[in-house]
Formats: structure tokens, C-alpha cells, sequence
């Protein structure tokens, strides 16, 4: 029987990003914060269109990543649907309404919070 191995956070971002991408979700970025907090290795921050494109793009990343066998260990947000939290430990995915996102500047925090901190990722460079 094949020995199963667990998914890097690299490998957990990229399919959260397959993922939203899949589902056409709003300027999907990752945000790399290891050694800026305990929290989590990776932001994952997505915008959706309206409640019932945000809560499908986050049954994509449940899906997606269920079937790799990892699990959502919490979510917030569902009930509102304005800010969607999914918390996979070290990756963390937050997707948005448009104007929440404005509001509360994830990207801009932090990518911003150590001077000469790298840019959030796009995509193509997970």
C-alpha cells in the first residue's frame, strides 16, 4: 500500500488558487507570513461578486482540498457571507466581498508590516 504524504503549505496554496481560480474569484492573491507570526504560514485573500459566488468559490477550496485529504479545521463567516474565513493551519483563506476587502486591507497590512517585505504572490508564482 503507497505511503500517503502530506501536503506541503506550498502545495495547499496552490490548489486554494486552483481552486479560486476555477470558480472565477476577484484578484486571488498569497501572501507569504512565516516569520511574521505563529498564526499560519500562508494568506490566501480572494473577492467574490456577490453571497452565492463567495460561498461557492468556498466550497471549491473545501473540495478541493478535501480530496486531498486535508481538512478545514475551522470556518467563519458563512451565515453573512461578506468575509468567509477557512482556517487549514498553516494556509489560511479569507474571501471577501469587494468592499469588505477595501475596507480592511489585508494585502496592504500585510505585505506592509516589515519595511522591504515582499509583494503578495500571484498565482503564477506559488
Amino acid at each position: 500500500m503507497p505511503v500517503k504524504t502530506a501536503l506541503t503549505s506550498e502545495d495547499k496554496v496552490k490548489l486554494v488558487l486552483s481552486a479560486l481560480e476555477d470558480k472565477k474569484a476577484v484578484d486571488p492573491v498569497a501572501i507569504d507570513v512565516r516569520g511574521r507570526t505563529v498564526l499560519t504560514d500562508f494568506f490566501v485573500i480572494a473577492s467574490g461578486t456577490s453571497r452565492i459566488h463567495i460561498k461557492a468559490l468556498v466550497d471549491a477550496v473545501n473540495e478541493k482540498l478535501a480530496k486531498k485529504g486535508v481538512k478545514n479545521k475551522r470556518m467563519a463567516g458563512v451565515e453573512e457571507a461578506a468575509w468567509i474565513l477557512l482556517d487549514y493551519g498553516d494556509v489560511v483563506v479569507h474571501v471577501f466581498a469587494p468592499e469588505r476587502r477595501e475596507f480592511y486591507r489585508l494585502e496592504s497590512y500585510w505585505t506592509g508590516a516589515e519595511k522591504g517585505s515582499p509583494p503578495p504572490l500571484s498565482p503564477e508564482e506559488v
